[in-house]
């Protein structure tokens, strides 16, 4: 019997003016083309820019005036969070991505959300991505608690899985400093990716032996 591959959602762009994320998508695509066994055992589903309007007109915010990260499962009127919440169901993915630059950090940070699994890929993937950013180290970042740039707290309407879906995935929010130059975000985020997948594709092994 064939086993089933691992389904996971990796989001870039949710708010338009930041490239970053997107660009690190496409560097993760460039870099599954040369090296397939990067994406082996896996169904990855790339959506490089979830706030098309925002990206055209370089704003964080959608053209219907509204930060998309703060709307979802609200039953939001947005079209955009619509169409994701609508992916998010249809696909129940095992594990979600979630790409961002903040404007404010200095480092390189991220959020868990979901099962404890989350806390065990972060660790290693923002370690690997000190080959291009440092991480934040400082103990509040945004107003929240953190641990080696680790938070496990996040604002009200962000995106995540289904509230309804039984086997909860592992959910991780990438955020690179949007100070930096381009190229290093984009590296950064490459680098991170390249470990979670690594990372959680030895963790489901060691699980089967």
């Amino acid at each position: 019997m064939a086993k089933p591959r691992i389904k996971v959602g990796i989001f870039a762009g949710l708010h338009g003016d930041e490239p970053g994320g997107i660009l690190g998508l496409i560097e993760l695509i460039r870099a599954l083309d040369a090296h397939p066994p990067v994406g082996r055992e896996y169904q990855l589903w790339l959506y490089p820019v979830c706030n098309p309007s925002g990206y055209a007109d370089g704003t964080r915010r959608s053209r219907g005036g509204r930060d998309l990260n703060r709307e979802f499962w609200k039953n939001s009127a947005e079209p955009e969070v619509q169409l994701l919440e609508r992916e998010l169901r249809l696909h129940r993915f095992n594990g979600i991505i979630s790409l961002h630059c903040d404007d404010v950090s200095d480092g390189m940070r991220g959020f868990v959300n979901g099962t404890s699994m989350s806390q065990y890929l972060l660790k290693p993937a923002l370690a690997a991505a000190e080959r291009a950013l440092p991480s934040n180290a400082a103990s509040r970042i945004n107003g929240f608690h953190a641990l080696n740039g680790i938070i496990a707290s996040r604002e009200d309407g962000a995106f995540q899985a289904p509230p309804e879906q039984k086997a909860a995935p592992f959910e991780i929010v990438l955020e690179v400093p949007q100070r930096a130059p381009l190229q290093l975000q984009a590296h950064a985020f490459l680098f991170a990716l390249h470990e979670i997948l690594a990372t959680y594709r030895r963790i489901s092994f060691a699980e089967e032996a």
